[in-house]
């Protein structure tokens, strides 16, 4: 790692920092580093204690005189327009504050870095991961840095120097907030519905999206997934304005001047020569033809920052893939688990689905609008579901005439049952975790959710194991 300070956001006036969780306390402590005045609001007592400890004064922003205060550091996950402004908000822009977020300050702070934007709807961690992966693998002398929406407040990362790699996931509610930003890479792989409550609809949030093709100064590229009608279009509007030099990618099939999957197989056309790159089938952390566009749009990534098309080939054969995201996390018998609780939606659910056959398939929590509605060409590859969560009774309406299903209710059960009747078919099976829905029903987050199941997982295998033994 090269010696780099620590951030530090040197404020003109004061700032106001809306959402105390890691990036809101992450934003306090950078601006402390600067010595700037900062004051700070959450609705959780205990985090307003912790920014406290910080140094912030604590105040309601929702009924606060935003006379002197220039500047709104919000959390992505504070409302900005939809369904209603956060009250904050509605005194921010009364009184001429300007509103932000964190990687705003970030850019502030080093224009001079080359950022790498990363944004869709579903594949931007594992992207983003690979990414940082490939760089690290095949540049390890550029000291790349990895943050955003994957996990890592921008702000805790070291000051980036001139040209340093910094390869940043963005939601679309970090990219509301970005006002300034400007991308060296800027790669969107996909947009289904998703989040249109927070954007007024499909149109809002399709441009909030597109806010990551903020033209700069230098030379830009845009790695832009064609596999989605919205996305192709946006590939067609950058090429059109003449700024963005395209490349379009794809899973589905060639792709003259992209890159793009075929039978498995990565190809390279971006040079006009159509090279096979790698064959991606037998890279267990990235199954599936979505996993392939996530391969796509990292390969198109990498070679536009400089490293060498052999050098990326050999760091994807390497990727360790990432918690939650149909990771692999037991093994008996025939039987494969896989962790894909990261899936909150059914269009995530539908890449594990369709990734492979012979599936127990774990779906339910807290539903999305529109259920499962859009897997009913998947339905042949599942032998039967289990269902946990306050959406089982729902889904189980759903799965009738469809597939055999269980109501299950936890994850214990589910585990347990969904081996049992794997077990007996004495075939290559998966047992999958792919909820298709959010997990605060039951759970703090899709974290902790995918580590229960790995735990259900590990201990059911070991009471198997145990009465093998028993019996010996």
């Amino acid at each position: 790692m090269a010696d780099h300070d620590t951030i530090a956001i040197q404020a003109d006036g004061k700032t106001a920092v809306l959402g105390l969780a890691r990036s809101g306390l992450a934003t306090i402590k950078a601006l402390g580093r600067g010595d700037s005045k900062v004051v700070a609001w959450d609705d959780n007592e205990e985090r307003r204690k912790e920014a406290a400890k910080l140094g912030a004064e604590i105040a309601d922003l929702g009924s606060a005189d935003f006379g002197d205060i220039e500047t709104l550091v919000m959390a992505p996950g504070v409302p900005l327009t939809h369904p209603t402004p956060h009250p904050a908000v509605v005194q921010a822009k009364a009184g001429g504050t300007e509103i932000v977020g964190d990687i705003e300050l970030l850019y502030r702070a080093q224009p001079a870095a080359r950022y790498v934007g990363i944004t869709g709807t579903n594949g931007k961690s594992t992207t983003t991961a690979l990414i940082d992966h490939i760089l690290r693998s095949a540049k390890p002398e550029w000291h790349s840095l990895m943050g955003g929406n994957i996990g890592q407040p921008v702000l805790d990362l070291p000051m980036p120097t001139a040209n340093q790699p910094v390869v940043l996931e963005l939601s679309s509610y970090q990219l509301d907030l970005t006002v300034n930003g400007v991308f060296s890479v800027a790669c969107l792989l996909n947009v289904t519905p998703d989040h249109l409550d927070r954007h007024g609809g499909m149109e809002g949030y399709i441009e909030a999206k597109k806010r990551i093709f903020r033209r700069g100064a230098m030379v830009q590229h845009a790695v832009v997934g064609i596999d989605t009608a919205p996305t192709g279009t946006v590939a067609t509007e950058l090429e059109r304005g003449g700024h963005w030099k395209v490349t379009r990618i794809s899973s589905e099939g060639r792709v003259e001047g992209g890159v793009y999957v075929l039978n498995a197989v990565l190809y390279d056309d971006l040079d006009g020569f159509d090279k096979a790159i790698c064959d991606l089938l037998p890279i267990e952390t990235l199954p599936g033809m979505h996993n392939w566009q996530n391969a796509a749009a990292a390969f198109a990534t990498c070679r536009h920052l400089g490293v060498e098309a052999e050098a990326i080939a050999e760091a994807i054969a390497t990727f360790p893939g990432l918690a939650h995201r149909q990771q692999i996390v037991g093994r008996y018998k025939r039987i494969t688990f896989v962790n894909d609780s990261k899936a909150t939606n059914a269009d995530a659910a539908s890449k594990a689905l369709g990734s492979y056959a012979n599936i127990y398939w774990i779906a339910g929590g807290k539903a999305k609008d529109g259920g499962l509605n859009g897997l009913e060409g998947l339905v042949d590859r599942v032998e039967h579901a289990f269902l946990i969560g306050e959406a089982a009774d729902d889904f189980a309406g759903w799965c009738d005439g469809k597939l055999e299903s269980t109501i299950s209710s936890t994850m214990d059960k589910a585990v347990e049952a969904a081996t049992a009747m794997a077990v007996e078919t004495r075939k290559p099976s998966i047992v999958l975790l792919s909820p298709a829905c959010a997990s605060f029903d039951q759970f703090d987050s899709f974290e902790q959710r995918g580590d229960v199941f790995a735990k259900c997982v590990e201990d059911t295998i070991r009471k198997r194991q145990q009465a093998l033994e028993a019996q010996q």
